[in-house]
């Protein structure tokens, strides 16, 4: 078919006609490794070093503690600013990418959240420091939306939940490299090289350019039809699929936003209102889930360094053994992928977040029950914790990103995750300040897990499975 042919075809607007959309055509396109493969390549190193980036709170927590003599509660602010600025970014993003497209947002966070971390290696103070994680978070907290987003839309519909999934894979093994690295950095630098070595992800960005397009899915969805036909042409000869006209679905004329800062802002506040209208018992669900899951992950993750500290592990002990358990996650993200069109994404979800929460309690318990810096039994337990998160994670992200419609994908995703930010992010100082001194680990776990169970009784309730629907 000749390129004159296909702009013939495509994009035709016929009243009952049965010619696939835009959308049709991805979704029914075959998996290629060459095409929607290098996207997913490209996406998920962007997500590496964007888990590499969240990991390092808790490594720099010990570190910085010794370094500035900082209490617990002042060590706290290390993580807490990260995370404040990451909602920040996870709310502000996700409405730019459906503004300016997934492509050059997804450039834009990378570049962010890169440059931010590594100017935090010259700070003078701890103050400077933080301004600077504030930053990082920001460009940190629009990374993960947009990338689900941009990959989600490139995704065969017979292969998307498992390539979600997959996507998470990454996760476990940039928070891994995070341990090791900084583990061995350690052994002959301080904190500044643990922080420097996060310049490369800027490098990604020509990943980008060379092998990621802008979605035609966003591209159609805001009526910039010819742009979304060139790609899907490109496309379709790329995967070799058997495709030669496609229609154009009806879209709704964007509203002109004014320039000024007030005419942004109540733009995304309308899209805030058009998602809550949308459907608020999705929205209730999505956000319950991504505060109560997201932060039982970042509790372990954040505070167990420290925790292992202060049993008398070393710095570079408690690195390894926090390694082990995101490394183990690697394990749970394949599982999890295998199993996630098997089982369902509600009962997959359900089932691995609660008994991860249990493992963390028990993990807890038994580890202030024996006095002892870390034994087998303790050992075990934040393994399982570590393998159980990454089967519920990827399952969280896939089922999330899945419940909205295109128009709202990236900022419902976005919106979801930025609640779950300020959760987290106003988490380390409570945890610091008063649960963990006061109420003692085994409490302060069982208090957390308690939220991730009620937010499973939302979701059985109150939302559908997606498995096996095509993305609207």
């Amino acid at each position: 078919m000749s390129s004159a042919e296909a702009r013939a075809g495509a994009g035709t607007v016929t009243a009952g006609s049965a010619l696939p959309t835009t959308a049709d055509v991805i979704a029914d396109l075959p998996w290629r490794w060459r095409v929607q493969g290098s996207i997913f390549l490209v996406g998920g190193l962007g997500f590496m070093f964007d888990a590499w980036d969240v990991a390092l709170n808790g490594f720099l927590i010990p570190l910085l503690s010794d370094h500035w003599s900082l209490t617990v509660g002042q060590a706290a602010w290390i993580a807490t600013v990260n995370l404040i600025g990451m909602a920040v970014g996870a709310f502000v993003w996700g409405g730019i990418a459906d503004r300016i497209g997934r492509k050059k947002a997804f450039t834009l966070t990378l570049l962010c959240f890169s440059i931010f971390t590594a100017l935090g290696a010259l700070s003078p103070n701890i103050w400077i420091f933080c301004l600077l994680r504030f930053f990082a978070g920001f460009g940190l907290g629009g990374c993960i939306p947009v990338d689900y987003a941009l990959v989600g839309e490139f995704s065969p519909a017979k292969h998307r939940g498992r390539v979600l999934t997959a996507l998470d894979g990454w996760w476990p093994v940039g928070a891994t490299l995070c341990a090791f690295v900084s583990a061995w950095l350690i052994t002959f630098a301080d904190w500044r090289a643990v922080m420097l070595i996060m310049i490369l992800p800027a490098l990604l960005v020509f990943g980008v350019r060379l092998f990621v397009p802008e979605s035609p899915m966003y591209l159609a969805s805001v009526g910039r039809h010819e742009e979304a036909d060139a790609i899907v042409r490109r496309l379709v000869k790329a995967t070799g699929a058997d495709v030669t006209e496609w229609r154009r679905a009806e879209v709704a004329p964007p509203a002109a936003t004014p320039g000024t800062w007030r005419g942004k802002l109540a733009a995304i506040t309308g899209q805030i209102a058009d998602l809550w209208r949308w459907s608020t018992p999705l929205t209730l669900v999505a956000w319950s889930l991504f505060v109560s899951v997201l932060l039982l992950y970042y509790a372990a993750l954040t505070w167990l360094p420290k925790i292992l500290q202060t049993q008398g592990l070393a710095d570079e002990a408690a690195f390894i053994v926090t390694g082990q358990m995101t490394a183990v996650g690697i394990v749970g993200v394949v599982v999890s992928a295998l199993l996630v069109e098997r089982i369902g994404r509600k009962w997959q979800l359900g089932l691995s977040s609660i008994l991860a929460a249990g493992a963390l309690v028990g993990f807890s318990w038994v580890l202030e029950a024996s006095g002892v810096e870390l034994s087998g039994t303790a050992q075990t337990l934040i393994l399982v914790f570590g393998f159980l998160i990454q089967i519920a994670i990827p399952t969280l992200y896939t089922y999330v990103s899945e419940l909205y419609p295109t128009s709202l994908r990236a900022s419902g995703f976005g919106w979801a995750s930025a609640a779950s930010r300020v959760a987290t992010g106003i988490a380390p100082l409570v945890f610091g300040s008063f649960l963990w001194p006061i109420l003692g680990l085994t409490w302060t776990f069982a208090l957390t897990g308690g939220l991730v169970v009620i937010a499973i009784i939302l979701m059985a309730v109150l939302a559908h499975d997606t498995t096996g629907r095509e993305l609207d």
